[in-house]
């Protein structure tokens, strides 16, 4: 099955390369949140983006939502890839690219309901991709990822067939949902944390088996 598969929540070198070894084609790293799993500091993130091979891609998840604060924390890391987990005004994205020409932006989409559609839609115009995940930033404390819930699945679909760029699933995904969430969303890649994790540790047996259920 020809999907792409991104390990989140790395948190050492040691993990970056268990993901790489069984087929991950991105790694998520995480940098400050609010709340959620695998926050790491930023200069961790660094070093084990530095020993990366240069077709993985290295993704940054910043809650940053201003333009030159992104940028700031983007260049505390030097991945491949930002991906923006809290709302970000349009024109923030034009700051950060030319800023970051170089760099890959990926917006990641709350998906709650068909206004999230809407919002998927709109902002597909101004980033490389898309990540749909099943947090709420309407929250007191925002959740903006690493829930371990799946959403309304029929609702990616109608993002992924409206939008022309890639776009990725998250939420939810493991071995046992994984090839379902592909034939109905049918997006250009997974996103995965807690499924592969025991006691928040990489755990690679399950590694295996979700690369071995993709096939």
């Amino acid at each position: 099955m020809d999907v792409r598969v991104k390990i989140c929540c790395i948190s050492s070198i040691e993990e970056a390369n268990l993901a790489i070894k069984y087929g991950a084609s991105a790694l998520g790293l995480v940098g400050k949140m609010p709340s959620g799993p695998g926050v790491i500091d930023d200069n961790l993130i660094r070093k084990i983006v530095e020993t990366v091979p240069p077709p993985i891609s290295t993704f940054l998840l910043t809650s940053e939502t201003n333009a030159n604060d992104v940028i700031a924390h983007y260049q505390r890391v030097h991945t491949s890839t930002i991906q923006m987990v809290d709302n970000v005004d349009h024109q923030e994205y034009e700051k950060i690219r030319t800023a970051l020409p170089h760099v890959k932006l990926v917006q990641v989409i709350h998906v709650i309901d068909e206004e999230s559609v809407a919002e998927a839609i709109e902002i597909s115009e101004y980033v490389d991709a898309l990540l749909l995940d099943s947090g709420n930033p309407n929250l007191p404390i925002k959740e903006l990822g690493g829930t371990g819930r799946a959403h309304d699945w029929n609702l990616s679909k109608k993002i992924c067939e409206s939008v022309s760029i890639p776009v990725f699933l998250a939420g939810g995904i493991c071995k046992d949902n994984v090839n379902k969430a592909i034939e109905v969303v049918k997006p250009f890649g997974v996103d995965l944390c807690s499924s592969v994790r025991t006691n928040g540790a990489l755990d690679e047996n399950k590694l295996r088996e979700f690369f071995e259920t993709i096939g």
